[in-house]
Order: C-alpha cells, then sequence, then structure tokens
C-alpha cells in the first residue's frame, strides 16, 4: 500500500478527493482505491476496458500523472458532477432578456461545481441610448454586479465556492471604470478582472499614441494610449488587478482560429476558451520522473516521460465522454473540438534535482526542451488516437495546420497530422496544481518557482487534537534523506528571493510549447518602483507570454507570508491552521461541523431604532477568535416589540448557525441588505435603508468591519453615529482566508490561495 509523503498529503487526500458515503463512510479505503476507481471509469470507453484500466492505473500509481481535482474526485462515482474544471460561457446579447437568459445559464453552470469566463464586452456602455424604452444603459459593470451576486448566491447555498472570469477589450468605453473596480473593496468580490490587450494597443502605447474607445462603430472617447496602460498598471500595482491578456496573441495562436475567436478565459487564465469552451485539465508531475537526484548523472527520463503523455492523452481524451456537462451547447462544444489541457507540476523541483537554479538562462532552455518534449509527445499521441476512434469533428487540415501554433510543430508532425487528422484539437495548458501537488507530496506547483521549502502547520486528527507537522518540499526533502542537515547549495531559491524578469523567462520559455496558456504569478517586491513594475509587463509582452499576473504585497493585498531574508538558507513558513477544516467530497464544499462555544465571548450590543417602530431593537454580536483574529460566532436580537418576536428569535437562530460553521459568512450581511419591504423601507440618517432587515445587515456589516473581518463598506461608518464598537484594534493584514480565516492568503498561479488550509480562490 502506498504511504503518502506527508500527514498533510493524505488529509488533502481524505478531504478532497476519497470518495464516501452520504454519512462519511470511505468508499475508497487507500488512494490505490481512489487511483483504480478512476482508471476502471476513464477505461469503461474503451472497446477493451480492462486493459487499458491497468495502464490507466499505473499511469496514476505513484502520483505520476494528476488528473485535475474535478476528476480526481468525481471520476467513477456515479455523482451529478461535471468533471471539467472550468467554461467559458456564451457571448453575452446586448439585450436585457439575452443577459438574464446566460446569468440562468451561468448560476446552472456554478451549481454543477464549474468556474466560469465571460466577456463583458459586448454591453453597450453607461450612458448609450437604449433603443424603444427611452432610456441609458446602466453599462456591463452593472450586469457585473449581479453576476457576483448570483455567485455568492451559489456559494451561500453549500456548494463549491464560486470561481469567475470578467474580461473586457482595451477599447470598450467603460474599461477605465472595469480597470478601477476592484479599488472598492465590496465590488466584484467573486470575480478576477482581466483587461484584453489588442496588438494594436501595445503598438500605441510604445510609440506614444492615441486610442479610441468605442462600441459598435461609434467612437465615444479618446484616450492616450500610454495614460490607458497607465491606468492598468496602477490598478494591479496596488490591488493586483486586473490581470493582462494579450488576445490577438492568443486569437493568432489559437489551432482552431479558422473556426472560432476567442475572447475570455477561465478563472485562472491558463484556458482561453471560445463561447461554451470547456477546459479539462491533468499534470506530468515531473518531480517523480528525475533519475539520480542530486547527481551528476542525474536526468528527466525522457522515454519514461513520452510513455506517460501518451497514456495521459488517452485518460484526458476519454473524460470527454464520460464527463457530465451542466448545459448542452458544452457538451456540443467539447465533443465537437475535444480539446484538453495537458501541463506539468514539480518543474522547480525537478531543475533543482539536476542542480539548476530556477530563472537561470539553463533552467529557462531546460524547461524549453522538457515542453517541447511534452507537446510533441501529446500531438503524436493524440494522431494516433485519430487513426483509432477518428479526429476531432470539426478538424480541416488547411486551417489548422495554417494556425501560428502549428507552424512550431516539426514537419514530421504536420504530415502525420495533415494524413491522419489528429484527436484533440488542442493538448497543452499549465494550470494551477497547488491543492493536488501536495496531495502528491508537496512537489513544486506548476512552473511556479519553490515557495516555500519547509513551513510548519497545525493538523487537525481524528480525536480532535492538533499535531504540530512541519511540511517540507518535496526536492528539499529528498536533499535531506541523501545529505542530512548538510546546507542547501546556491541554486535552492524560491519565489520570494528571485527577480521578476527570472519569473517571466521562465514563463515565456514555458509558453513557446504550451498551445493554450498558463496560470502564474510574478512575485514583485513591495517596493518594486513602479516604472520597473511596469516593465514587467512589456517584457512579458515583448518574450511572448499570452498574459501576465504579478502580486505585490501591500497593505491592500496583503502581506506574504514571513520568509528568511537569507536568499541561501531555505525560507520557512508558519502557517497557523485553527480553524476547524472545510470537510469537502471532491470540490464540493459542504457546511463544516459546528464551532465549539467558550464559557465566555467578547462582543458588542447595538440599538436600531427604526422609524415606526415603538421600541428600539437590540443586536449583541460575539465574536470567537480564531488563529489570532476575530470572527463574529453569534448573534441575539431582541426588542419589546411584540410584532417583531417570531422573525428575530428565528434569525437570531439562523445567522448564529451560519456564524458557528466558519468560512466566509459576509454573504449573511448581502442577503439581508439586499431584502426590500413591500411596503417601503425609511430614511435613517439621511439614508433610505429599503427594511428593517436591510438595517440589521447594516449594523452587522459595521461589526464585521470594525472587528477587522471585513474591510471598510457598504454602509458607511462615519456618517451613522449609531452602535460604535470600542476597545478593538485592527491593523492591515490584507484579507482573511474566506475558508478559514486565517490571514494566509498569497497569489500562486494567479489564484489566492491560502497556505493553512489550501482554499483556492480558483477552486
Amino acid at each position: 500500500m502506498t504511504r503518502f509523503a506527508a500527514p498533510i498529503a493524505e488529509q488533502i487526500w481524505d478531504m478532497k478527493y476519497r470518495f464516501k458515503a452520504a454519512d462519511g463512510t470511505p468508499h475508497d479505503k487507500s488512494v490505490e482505491d481512489t487511483w483504480r476507481r478512476i482508471a476502471r471509469d476513464l477505461a469503461r470507453v474503451e472497446a477493451e476496458p480492462e486493459a487499458w484500466e491497468d495502464k490507466f492505473f499505473a499511469a496514476l500509481e505513484d502520483f505520476k500523472f494528476l488528473p485535475a481535482g474535478r476528476i480526481t474526485a468525481g471520476a467513477g462515482t456515479a455523482r451529478k458532477v461535471t468533471l471539467f474544471n472550468c467554461f467559458v460561457m456564451g457571448t453575452i446579447p446586448d439585450s436585457m432578456g439575452g443577459i438574464f437568459d446566460m446569468l440562468k445559464e451561468a448560476a446552472l453552470t456554478m451549481q454543477q461545481g464549474g468556474g466560469i469566463g465571460y466577456d463583458f464586452s459586448t454591453i453597450r456602455p453607461k450612458g448609450a441610448d437604449v433603443k424603444g424604452v427611452a432610456a441609458d444603459a446602466s453599462g456591463p459593470l452593472s450586469f457585473m454586479d449581479v453576476w457576483d451576486a448570483m455567485c455568492r448566491t451559489i456559494m451561500s447555498a453549500g456548494s463549491r465556492r464560486g470561481a469567475m472570469m470578467a474580461t473586457m477589450r482595451c477599447d470598450h468605453p467603460d474599461i477605465e471604470q472595469f480597470i478601477t473596480a476592484k479599488s472598492d473593496s465590496a465590488r466584484l468580490r467573486m470575480f478576477n478582472l482581466s483587461v484584453l490587450v489588442t496588438d494594436a494597443f501595445m503598438e500605441a502605447v510604445k510609440s506614444g499614441g492615441s486610442w479610441d474607445l468605442q462600441f459598435d462603430g461609434k467612437v465615444y472617447h479618446t484616450v492616450e494610449a500610454r495614460d490607458l496602460w497607465n491606468k492598468i498598471m496602477q490598478s494591479t500595482y496596488d490591488y493586483a488587478e486586473p490581470g493582462v491578456i494579450f488576445i490577438d496573441r492568443i486569437n493568432a495562436a489559437n489551432n482552431l482560429n479558422y473556426i472560432e475567436t476567442i475572447a475570455a478565459t477561465n478563472p485562472c487564465g491558463e484556458q482561453p476558451l471560445p463561447p461554451y469552451g470547456a477546459c479539462l485539465l491533468g499534470s506530468i508531475n515531473l518531480a517523480r520522473l528525475v533519475t539520480d537526484p542530486f547527481e551528476k548523472a542525474a536526468k528527466l527520463d525522457i522515454e519514461a516521460l513520452n510513455e506517460l503523455v501518451r497514456t495521459a492523452v488517452r485518460m484526458m481524451d476519454n473524460v470527454v465522454d464520460a464527463s457530465q456537462f451542466p448545459l448542452e451547447a458544452q457538451r456540443v462544444e467539447a465533443q465537437n473540438k475535444r480539446r484538453i489541457g495537458l501541463g506539468v507540476t514539480g518543474l522547480a523541483d525537478a531543475l533543482l534535482m539536476l542542480g539548476q537554479r530556477y530563472g537561470s538562462d539553463a533552467a529557462a532552455a531546460q524547461t524549453e526542451e522538457w515542453l517541447h518534449a511534452i507537446a510533441r509527445a501529446s500531438y503524436l499521441a493524440s494522431v494516433e488516437l485519430a487513426k483509432e476512434k477518428g479526429a476531432f469533428p470539426l478538424f480541416d487540415a488547411e486551417g489548422y495546420l495554417a494556425s501560428g501554433n502549428m507552424m512550431n510543430m516539426g514537419d514530421d508532425v504536420r504530415a502525420q497530422i495533415a494524413e491522419h487528422g489528429i484527436r484533440n484539437a488542442l493538448l497543452t495548458s499549465i494550470a494551477p496544481t497547488g491543492t493536488i501537488s501536495l496531495y502528491a507530496g508537496n512537489v513544486s506547483s506548476g512552473i511556479e518557482p519553490v515557495f516555500a521549502y519547509a513551513y510548519t502547520r497545525k493538523v487537525l486528527q481524528r480525536d480532535g487534537s492538533r499535531t504540530e507537522e512541519e511540511v517540507v518540499d518535496y526536492a528539499v526533502q529528498l536533499w535531506r534523506e541523501k545529505f542530512g542537515d548538510a546546507a542547501l547549495p546556491d541554486f535552492f531559491v524560491n519565489a520570494q528571493t528571485l527577480d521578476p524578469q527570472d519569473h517571466v523567462k521562465m514563463q515565456a520559455a514555458a509558453q513557446k510549447w504550451i498551445d493554450s496558456s498558463i496560470s502564474k504569478t510574478i512575485n514583485c517586491p513591495e517596493d518594486i518602483s513602479f516604472d520597473a513594475f511596469k516593465d514587467v509587463y512589456m517584457q512579458a509582452y515583448e518574450t511572448g507570454c499570452k498574459g501576465c499576473t504579478t502580486y505585490r504585497p501591500n497593505d491592500v493585498t496583503g502581506s506574504v507570508l514571513t520568509v528568511s531574508e537569507d536568499k541561501k538558507a531555505a525560507p520557512e513558513v508558519i502557517a497557523n491552521d485553527d480553524a476547524e477544516p472545510q470537510r469537502p467530497h471532491g470540490d464540493v464544499v459542504y457546511m463544516t461541523e459546528p464551532l465549539d462555544r467558550p464559557t465566555e465571548l467578547d462582543g458588542a450590543t447595538y440599538k436600531l431604532k427604526w422609524p415606526d417602530s415603538e421600541h428600539a431593537i437590540y443586536l449583541t454580536i460575539n465574536d470567537i477568535v480564531v488563529g489570532g483574529h476575530r470572527r463574529p460566532f453569534e448573534v441575539f436580537i431582541n426588542s419589546k416589540n411584540m410584532e417583531h418576536f417570531a422573525w428575530t428569535v428565528a434569525l437570531t437562530r439562523m445567522i448564529s448557525a451560519v456564524f458557528r460553521r466558519g468560512g466566509d459568512v459576509s454573504f449573511v450581511v448581502e442577503e439581508l441588505k439586499a431584502v426590500f419591504d413591500p411596503r417601503g423601507g425609511a430614511w435613517v440618517q439621511g439614508k433610505y435603508i429599503p427594511s428593517i432587515l436591510a438595517a440589521i445587515g447594516g449594523v452587522i456589516e459595521k461589526h464585521l468591519v470594525v472587528t477587522g473581518f471585513l474591510e471598510g463598506e457598504g454602509m458607511g461608518l462615519k456618517s451613522d453615529p449609531q452602535a460604535q464598537v470600542v476597545n478593538l484594534k485592527t491593523g492591515n493584514r490584507g484579507k482573511a482566508c474566506p475558508s478559514c480565516g486565517q490571514y494566509d492568503l498569497r497569489m500562486v498561479e494567479g489564484c489566492m490561495t491560502c497556505a493553512s488550509c489550501g482554499h483556492s480562490k480558483c477552486g
């Protein structure tokens, strides 16, 4: 039986990937059972399922091939879930009916656990005429707010936390408002934002030209291209958003540019997709393929790599037929093109085992060589599948081979495709692999550098106690086993000590042989100058990247976890995981067990006077301290007005029950504030409040802001003298993890990820 490399790896498997009955009884007795379940399910579409089941099991064994979380958790469970990670939804029509049809499709997709991407460039700008109703358009951002509320609602219903990507073209008249939308911390919290940047715009930036903002052929404004570029850069410098997507490059290189146009990506950006496109992900674990690590003879076994890629491509192609889809249009799109996203993880560890410094010219060249080998093996494997099972239905040899990406492939590969076709339209992508990398023994994630060589984590045991364990990077653990306490060599570098240009160099090297895109974060020091920061993006554009995502720690984004400042020392991260962890099956998040109530709690009581009520309502909100931070635990609502008795008791019980489950409870505020009384609201302190429930939501919000659980947002604190909380000090700690409440969020592979509990915004 396989032994996990560390207790945390077994915990990740048990929490996220182990198949269990509804009562928690495990169906998977061991990780071998999980591998067997996946292999059997993906082999059932084969003519000889038993033979392929064994081959698929061998690929999964020892964590060599890592299907994405949806596949690992859902395959073979007979549950109504999709095995595809994320989707780009249909093109949004510029009409009210069409917009809300798209909203419905988004809700249905998210209900099954799929993250979504949307291009909002197709909605007319704010202030434009709406023909037939004598009104002005409210603009795309107002509808993004509706999507945001929908996502919160789906999330609050108990499903996996929603992930969405919103894109907008750099020439849309509302682009400046889109760029700065995240400066309001209360707005669009369910979205990642990215600007679709064209080649023409980048040339205008470099030449100092002007830039027209237009919609449907009408120019609304003309701006200086550099001013607009600087606004994008300033926002991402301050707030880590929006990201930048070089959309013309994506479309030019797309194998399918003869039949589709791309205008959006999945939430983490590694899969540019057409309307109703779906991304299906999996990763080759390069760290498991290195022989004689840290020796002069160390090398990556290319023959084993080629064999593993061939099997992985076949497995992922079978997922297209084995999976369910939230919408029929998604099924048709997936089966007509059969695109897959095979990527890698453990790259940085593999480079370390060969004695190469991540970010060096040699490491970039080695990365390019390995990914070229994977691309070539993938395309040849897909050609073999086409010979056996047929090419993807929309294959056209002339159009396919004329794409910019296919021009890079060898003549022999192109000849094979011309003669036999190809089973999968696109084959390679590098997705976020944070959780599956931890499950596989804490190998380095995706193509990222090692973030921390070791960190301490408190792990919940079955008896309710907590033990403190060291989580060690896979390559570092191998080094320790070989050389004991010997100091790590100079080629051991980490994400915090790398120059941003080294990050870009590695992303560009990988992109040459990735036909989709890459989810990667370029870590920048807090004190990087604005001009140097802008140069990172320009370097990404000039070196062939398809997009760029950076993270600069500051008071808004939060500080990066503390690491050693000694570049030669193994950085150590302390992650206090005091919060009760969630217990999901797969990627569907179920409610956690209630937090225990201490004998005494600190809190505050607020007086709320509603104009039409003779008696005031008193709200007491008590807090619990989790991991050194306050979070709401319970609410008591009381009034002498007996008319309110039943619903105040019900509200007390319901809100307290939600608070005691932990996680992101901010939706309680949003839902209460959205309640409108059909009899009319009231003016309170010069502000219209739509209902007494909305007023209660506002008071709860104020408490969460003052205690530091939420950033200042919504109903302003300054304008309302009611209900002040005193003697609670807050600091600039960035945002708390919505899952465990810890302030351990960091940007990895384009996604905010919690080092304490493993929660990822991108799923």
